[in-house]
């Protein structure tokens, strides 16, 4: 995953209750998680998607999820937003 694809795709959100919101908003239109963030933090958020019809792409590391969303920490999860 590139800086670019998220940077581009529109609006970000980061982390897992923003990311829950926006998803039970109906307003997400993809959704990132990293593949060594908490399953006990990720599952639920995957089921949701699963429920609401969003995409999930999963991203090998928080690190990484985090630098392409441009911040300098780790991230469990994003999601892009439908304006």
């Amino acid at each position: 995953m590139s800086n670019e694809k998220v940077l581009r795709d529109g609006k970000v959100i980061i982390g897992t209750k923003q990311t829950t919101k926006v998803i039970e908003q109906g307003k997400a239109a993809e959704v990132y998680v990293a593949k060594d963030a908490d399953p006990r933090i990720t599952l639920k958020i995957v089921n949701l998607c699963k429920k609401m019809g969003v995409k999930v792409v999963y991203v090998d590391t928080m690190k990484q999820l985090g630098k392409a969303c441009g911040i300098e920490v780790g991230a469990a999860m994003a999601a892009i937003v439908n304006e």
